[in-house]
């Protein structure tokens, strides 16, 4: 009976160690989602205002 109650206590330790990850996960989870949202919109506004511009051929790149 003993070996089972210390099983449990170990099982349970486990339960509530994972359930913090899982907790923490979510929480960073949710802020790189705002994040990539963010970033997707400026993105878009970018390519909107004509800053997406892509060198096509042999076009030379604006640094030269």
């Amino acid at each position: 009976m003993e070996r089972l109650e210390e099983q449990i206590a170990h099982l349970s330790r486990a339960v509530d160690d994972l359930s913090d990850t899982v907790a923490r996960q979510d929480i960073e989870i949710a802020v790189l989602t705002r994040r990539v949202d963010i970033l997707m919109r400026r993105e878009a506004e970018r390519e909107a205002d004509g800053g997406g511009s892509v060198t096509l051929g042999n076009e030379r790149p604006p640094h030269y």
